[in-house]
């Protein structure tokens, strides 16, 4: 292991805060898991993990092969984090003050009679086709230094993230399979994302900080 674990707790805690923050994923659990009950709510938990696995093992290697040709591409890649996370900071923020507004986001249709593998191959399509996932890596990647790190080192992060996002979806599993939770959830979904706007742009100053 040749990073310290503080090199890992930025990008775990961005992850949280985009994992648990209202979008395609979460709402493709919250459906499955009131309609088709907690198997299919689990598949779906399953898939985001598994898909943000690959989403991390995919971008970590990639970026580090182009590092290992062109070191001085470190610099673009954090300025393009920063970029990234300030945009990112400024949707949410939006999302935030137009859910405020509206007082609840709209509950998404609920999927029934499904089961744990229809659950699990739904949320692997979601991760796959999610432009959202391709974004949110090259902001991780920004955060965290590709270039020092070893084997061990990715293979940590990239499980890291696996659990967080399984760990964090099975909780909405259980929770969601009661539409009364799932209700209140969305209610209060601004909050969250009025959160994660203030943590991005936390994230975003931090890099510049280090630049």
């Amino acid at each position: 292991m040749a990073l310290p674990l503080s090199d890992f707790l930025p990008v775990w805690g961005f992850l949280a805060a985009n994992i648990v923050s209202p979008g395609p994923n979460v709402l493709t659990t919250i459906a499955l898991s009131m309609g088709s009950g907690r198997a299919a709510g689990f598949g779906s938990a399953s898939g985001v993990g598994l898909g943000i696995g690959l989403w991390c093992l995919g971008m970590t290697l990639g970026v580090a092969a182009v590092i290992t040709l062109l070191p001085q591409i470190q610099i673009a890649l954090t300025l393009a984090a920063v970029g990234l996370l300030a945009w990112f900071s400024l949707r949410y923020l939006r999302a935030a003050w137009a859910g405020w507004r509206a007082q609840a986001m709209r509950l998404p249709p609920a999927s029934e009679g499904l089961r744990w593998a229809d659950g699990f191959r739904r949320a692997l399509l979601v991760n796959a086709v999610n432009p959202k996932a391709l974004t949110s890596w090259l902001a991780v990647l920004g955060l965290f230094p590709v270039a020092r790190a070893d084997a061990f080192d990715v293979a940590l992060l990239c499980g890291g993230a696996c659990v967080l996002s399984f760990t964090i979806h099975g909780a909405y599993t259980l929770a969601f399979s009661i539409p009364t939770a799932a209700r209140a959830y969305l209610s209060a979904g601004w909050a969250l994302q009025a959160l994660a706007g203030l943590m991005f742009a936390g994230f975003a100053l931090r890099l510049v900080a280090g630049t």
